[in-house]
């Protein structure tokens, strides 16, 4: 987040009071926090010479208020959550106490599985609901929570904590296959050949149609010299992860599932506490390719252009100083959520895409970007992928590369590789490799939803240098206007 967006969002609320962790955190944002005239007062958590001590509040002895459970009702705001802004500036969600509390008890029974005790690995940010609200679960079932060092440390985190679960965004998840498949992909002989026999059979894997006898025989087997050692890398105890925010690879649920580590996906936004639905650790309760089913007191239907509403204790009680926004949005106690989706079996729901990102070709035709993106972003050499071509004549592609694949796939061929990203990317050997890709995916779409043209980047997109929001989405304006020439590049002089 920009020190302009938290400019913006101290203003806005007219925050008073600002708490900062360490110094870097102060440095970063000392001047958005002198620019707000509401802010009075800044604490830290590590000791920074200018800031006070948050130590400080902790000593006061404040007279206990003997009347606070009076006063805050069910419906009485309990906090401010400033959505993401992938598509504009952050709009302030307004979340009363029965909102945050309903989505918590009826989501415990979902986490059945997991006895008192049990240890949980925290590692989203909690300034956001979908970690926030689970952290309530946690609480309420008794489940032991820690909290992960940093985002490096995760790994030796989970080998030292041992979660039996877990909440992620895809993002992450997707991260940890690929440091699995470069670790296959280093095997040689045997071994290697071990290594992508067991992640074939995981590609195959259907919670509901189990498939045949000899099918489960060698999945077993696969379970006991391969996919153990996986379990082992997550500490050996992991029985679901839980993943929201965006859509998750297929491939990825499929896999890890077939490694006996449930992928528990579901959906649901800042404005609805968050969630609406999500694929239960139950088999029969879980669909590969859906968000599972509803929560209990959660309704949705689905508007003539396939847009999700839906209604429940858990919608928001608004936008914070936009009634205009608020009344696009909330119509008769339903809120669109401007998701696209559609009924599998007619219980299950899916999302097809985001209707603010599906965009027109000249021609006139619609194309849905994350159904294209999540499916070429399965090639272990596609890293990051966005879709590109509102009004153009084709549709094209910005791609990160998948760089470690990249150089092991050049290394094997014997192919000199050239220290710095930039000069890889521009090498023709890795432009084919890329289109060759593409050109295995395409197939899969229709005419107009498949990638003519692409422009291979240098570097990953992060929450740092400003592509990707805190629950790392992508943020397809800023990269729009980021990458402006490379786009218009792709379609000077070019007819297709």
């Amino acid at each position: 987040i920009s020190p302009a967006e938290i400019a913006f969002i101290l203003k806005e609320a007219e925050v008073r009071i600002v708490f900062v962790a360490n110094k870097d955190l102060y440095d970063r944002f000392r001047e958005a926090f002198a620019s707000v005239p509401s802010v009075q007062h800044v604490f830290s958590f590590d000791d920074i010479p200018e800031v006070k001590s948050w130590k400080t509040l902790a000593s006061m002895k404040l007279a206990p208020d003997k009347h606070v459970i009076e006063r805050i009702k069910g419906e009485t705001l309990a906090t401010i959550i400033y959505t993401s802004g992938t598509t504009g500036d952050p709009k302030g969600v307004m979340l009363s106490h029965n909102n945050i509390v309903s989505n918590v008890i009826d989501c415990m029974p979902y986490f059945s599985f997991a006895e008192k005790g049990a240890p949980a690995l925290s590692f989203l940010p909690l300034n956001h609901i979908f970690e926030k609200m689970v952290t309530y679960i946690y609480l309420n079932a008794g489940i032991s929570i820690y909290y992960a060092e940093s985002m490096e440390t995760i790994g030796e985190n989970l080998k030292e904590v041992k979660p039996l679960v877990f909440t992620t965004v895809p993002r992450l998840l997707e991260k940890v296959f690929e440091k699995i498949l470069a670790k296959g992909m280093e095997l040689t002989g045997v071994k290697k050949a071990l290594f992508f026999w067991a992640l074939n059979l995981g590609k195959q894997y259907d919670n509901v149609n189990q498939g045949s006898a000899w099918y489960r025989l060698q999945l077993k087997l696969a379970n006991k010299i391969i996919f153990n050692k996986w379990r082992e890398a997550l500490g050996g105890r992991v029985k679901a992860i839980v993943t929201g925010s965006a859509a998750c690879q297929e491939r990825l649920i499929r896999i890890f599932s077939a490694a006996g580590i449930t992928i528990m996906e579901g959906y649901g936004l800042t404005e609805t506490s968050p969630v609406v639905s999500v694929n239960r650790f139950e088999s029969e309760g879980r669909r590969i390719g859906s968000i599972g089913p509803l929560i209990t007191n959660v309704e949705v239907k689905l508007a003539a252009d396939g847009e999700i509403i839906t209604r429940g204790p858990n919608v928001m009680m608004g936008y914070y100083k936009r009634p205009e926004l608020t009344a696009e949005v909330l119509q008769d106690g339903w809120f669109h959520t401007g998701d696209i989706g559609e009924w599998v079996e007619g219980k299950f729901l899916k999302i097809t895409d985001r209707k603010k990102e599906i965009f027109k070709t000249s021609g006139g035709k619609y194309v849905a970007p994350q159904v294209v993106e999540n499916k070429m972003k399965e090639s272990p050499f596609i890293e990051q992928l966005i879709v590109v071509g509102p009004g153009k004549k084709f549709v094209s592609a910005l791609i990160v590369p998948g760089f470690l694949s990249v150089r092991k796939y050049l290394a094997d061929h014997n192919i000199t590789a050239p220290e710095s990203n930039r000069d890889l990317v521009r090498m023709p050997e890795v432009q084919d490799l890329i289109q060759k890709q593409i050109d295995k995916y395409n197939p899969g779409f229709s005419h107009v939803e498949q990638i003519k043209k692409f422009a291979l980047l240098p570097a990953e997109w992060t929450i740092d240098s400003g592509e990707l929001t805190p629950s790392l989405k992508v943020k397809r304006k800023v990269i729009y206007q980021k990458f402006e020439k490379q786009i218009e590049g792709m379609y000077e002089g070019v007819s297709i």
